[in-house]
């Protein structure tokens, strides 16, 4: 399944405030890298990822439309998966790309 593109416009739409975000096609999706970091991805699953800090993980979880990210039978400690409708509203979503955003913004700049 192809990501959904309208899901990738909101996306860019609140990522703009931060400065160019770098796109990748990948694991089906579509990866946003801030810093050299990914950030946010647009899941060919639908939905979005997530990148969070492993100390708010499980509170994270206790949200509704929030699952732990699973790739190769292995359960990430640093993303989680936010359905479709965690992010139908654009206030959502901000909330969520921004969260993705201050956890890239703690580690150093990749080349």
């Amino acid at each position: 399944m192809a990501y959904d593109e309208q899901l990738a416009g909101r996306v860019r739409e609140a990522l703009a405030p931060e400065g160019p975000a770098d796109e990748r096609t990948m694991f089906g999706g579509l990866a946003f890298m801030v810093d050299g970091h990914m950030t946010v991805c647009v899941s060919g699953s639908g939905g979005l990822m997530v990148r969070v800090t492993d100390a708010e993980r499980a509170g994270l979880l206790e949200h509704d439309h929030v699952e732990p990210m699973v790739m190769g039978g292995r359960t990430s400690r640093t993303w989680v998966r936010v359905s479709v409708d965690g992010v139908a509203d654009d206030e959502a979503l901000d909330r969520w790309v921004a969260r993705g955003v201050a956890v890239v913004r703690t580690l150093p700049p990749k080349g």
